[in-house]
Formats: structure tokens, sequence, C-alpha cells
């Protein structure tokens, strides 16, 4: 398995679940931590020479001309929550584009009018992906999203970055859908030192569903990605591919869920 940023809870999470996936199928698994899309290339050519039975790459895009020396070698590769682009790979994803319109829906239901879409520049595909659809769920319910819609874009990280965008963010703003958990956590912490809270003066929503935003002190709303799901169809994907390894490439999209907590209430 290729990962980056293990610290992460929403990958150490993952990472615990395939790992769990993979020991119930009888493999054992090899676990590199990179740090650059060099780091990548590197990690997958050891991985080709060591004779693996599979790559999982949970982190960076695979350069196509490597996968192809695993191809060759007969080396399954699946993408987990990546641009399905390489011919030769399968991609499990987090179905991003109805997470975004769940997002959406609740916001809408709530009342809220003047929304806000927080995520890290640069953005990751699944990031980039849960904005585009957030906004498209938006215009297609009649919001005006060139005037309604405010791009929340933070050069930090995680909850640095929501801490940073909290600071700068607009006070008309009624509902707030973030890129990820963390983002959504510092945003909260943020706009507490502003004095305002959720969901008595804004609403909002993360992604990811890590153990942190359920604590009483965040109680976060937020889309649940199902990594025992994720882990499942990855080991899947990779014995399909073993089997046949000239089969077309395959994406499988894996449901989310809303979990209603108190940043942003169920409404009927």
């Amino acid at each position: 398995m290729i990962v980056s940023r293990i610290s992460d809870p929403f990958r150490s999470t993952l990472l615990d679940a395939l790992l769990n996936e993979i020991q119930r199928q009888g493999f054992q698994a090899l676990v590199s931590e990179i740090h650059s899309e060099q780091d990548l290339a590197q990690t997958l050519r050891r991985f080709a020479q060591f004779r693996v039975s599979g790559v999982i790459v949970t982190s960076g895009q695979p350069p196509e001309a490597l996968v192809n020396e695993c191809v060759q070698q007969h080396i399954p590769v699946v993408g987990i929550n990546r641009q399905p682009t390489i011919p030769g790979v399968d991609y499990v994803c987090s179905d991003n584009a109805a997470g975004a319109e769940l997002a959406a829906d609740q916001l809408l239901r709530s009342g809220c009018q003047r929304f806000g879409w927080l995520n890290h520049h640069p953005s990751t595909w699944a990031g980039r992906m849960r904005g585009e659809a957030f906004g498209r769920a938006l215009q297609t319910r009649g919001v005006d999203v060139e005037r309604h819609l405010a791009i929340l874009a933070c050069q930090q990280e995680g909850y640095a970055g929501g801490l940073q965008a909290a600071a700068l963010a607009d006070e008309a703003l009624e509902g707030i859908f973030c890129a990820n958990a963390q983002l959504a956590c510092g945003f909260l912490d943020g706009m507490r030192q502003r004095g305002r809270e959720a969901p008595a003066d804004f609403q909002l929503i993360g992604f990811d569903n890590t153990p942190t935003t359920a604590q009483y002190s965040y109680q976060l709303t937020t889309l649940h990605q199902d990594v025992a799901a994720i882990a499942r169809q990855a080991l899947a994907r990779l014995l399909e591919r073993a089997a046949d390894p000239s089969q077309p490439s395959r994406t499988t999209w894996v449901e989310v869920t809303l979990i209603h907590r108190r940043t942003s209430p169920f409404v009927i």
C-alpha cells in the first residue's frame, strides 16, 4: 500500500480498514509512506521489483509508464479516491458528487440562502469533485451561485486552514460545506473565536466522519465515508484484475451517508 500523511485522521482510519481486509483475505501488507510524486514513482517501481501480489495507491497519481510496468508483470493496481485516468488501473472512490448533493439539500432544507465552500488550495481531486458538485447541486436547485456561493480557499491544510478561513469569512454566510473534517473542525473553532456558533449563527457540514467530529466539542454534521466498504471493494478489484489482467478499467463508487449532528441538525 502507498499512503501519505498517515497522521491525517481519515487516512489512518482508511489504512486500518485496508490492513484488516488484507489480513482477512489471507495476504500480508507492505506499507510505504510517500511525501512527493517522486516518492510515489520510486515506491511503485520498488514494489514491482518485489513482485507483490497487488498495489493499492491512496495518495498521488501513479505515472502511467510505471503502471504499465506493473500491468506487464501482472501486478494489479487499484487507486482509492484517485482520479480515474489510467488504463489498466481500477479505482474505488467515495461518491463525492452524491455527498455534495446531500450537503446542498440539507443546507437548503435548513433555510440557508448564502453558502460557502471551504477547501485547501491546491486541492486534491476528491476535494475538487466535492466543490464542483456542490456548486452544481445548488444551481440546479435554483440558487444563483454567482451571487450566493462564496469560495473559501485556504493556503494551509487541515485544522490550521480552517482556522485561517474562519478569520476571513463573511459573517453573512449561512451554510458552509467543507472538503474534509479537519478543515471543518478548524473553521468551527475559528468562528467560535469570533463569537459565532453553529447552528445558531451558521450551519456547517464536513466530509469524512472522523472520530474527532463526533466529540462533544464539535458534534459536526458530516458525510460518512464507509472505509470498510472501500477496503472490501479495493481487495475485490485487485483479485478480479489478477484473475483477468486484460479486463477494462473499472471505477467503483461507494455510497456516502449524511450524519446529522449539532452543526446542521436534521430537518424534515
